[in-house]
């Protein structure tokens, strides 16, 4: 990755989220007919949308709050709660996606789970909520010792950066299966690359293109935070003040 400083490749790397954001609700509003929530079509609009806003966006901010240099110094805890915060709302913002498929689905009597894609989005939602729970169980709860936190840290790292790539790869298959059920012809109108098609598939390389950089951020080794074994960094949330 090019030696540029992190703040400014931060600001990049969230005006490229809200372009994902804005590209996936501008694809469901202008050539998929809006949203609404009541079991329609434009129900499962929000699905692409929450999905891609919840799982892809904030939660790549989540996975960088460490790596901002204010949270270098002093109390980690507030970064803490932030990065638990910011991954709760992806989460819910993702149950909410799937609130929307599975009622959509329902009312048109389309069988649910069913295909590569609606397993492999259903596996991250699933592998986020165990790094969800086991993450503030083991960093911000008091119950858990020291040497538990140092042993399960790499496998929350490890975790972390697998379940975004897993969520990139879920919305990536979704736009295309999305393509396939929704153009007029199928494939056979997918190949003439309408303007949806052009549209939908620039959003899955602007996704990629997000998930790349954010990966790339978080393997960097000179915007990790240095004083990650500070005695403050293991403290717990619910710790009694002294």
């Amino acid at each position: 990755m090019l030696d540029v400083p992190f703040l400014p490749f931060c600001i990049l790397l969230g005006i490229l989220g809200l372009v994902c954001v804005a590209f996936v609700s501008a694809w469901c509003q202008y050539w998929r007919g809006g949203f609404a929530w009541d079991g329609s079509t434009q129900m499962f609009n929000w699905h692409p949308v929450l999905m891609v806003t919840g799982m892809v966006v904030l939660y790549g901010a989540a996975s960088l709050v460490y790596r901002l240099p204010a949270s270098w110094s002093g109390p980690k805890l507030p970064w803490k709660v932030l990065h638990g915060s910011l991954a709760l709302a992806a989460f819910t913002l993702a149950v909410l996606g799937l609130v929307a498929v599975f009622r959509f689905h329902n009312a048109h009597g389309t069988p649910n789970m069913y295909s590569l894609h609606s397993w492999l989005g259903l596996a991250t939602i699933l592998l986020f909520s165990c790094q969800w729970l086991a993450g503030f169980s083991t960093f911000l709860l008091p119950w858990a010792p020291a040497w538990l936190r140092g042993l399960y840290k790499p496998v929350h790292l490890f975790f972390g950066s697998t379940i975004l790539l897993l969520a990139v790869a879920s919305c990536v298959s979704g736009i295309n299966e999305k393509l396939f059920f929704s153009l007029k012809d199928g494939p056979a109108q997918y190949k003439l690359l309408p303007a949806e098609a052009v549209f939908a598939n620039t959003l899955g390389l602007l996704i990629l293109l997000f998930g790349v950089l954010v990966l790339g951020a978080l393997a960097r080794p000179s915007w990790k935070r240095p004083d990650a074994d500070a005695s403050d960094s293991r403290q717990p949330l619910l710790a009694a003040e002294r």
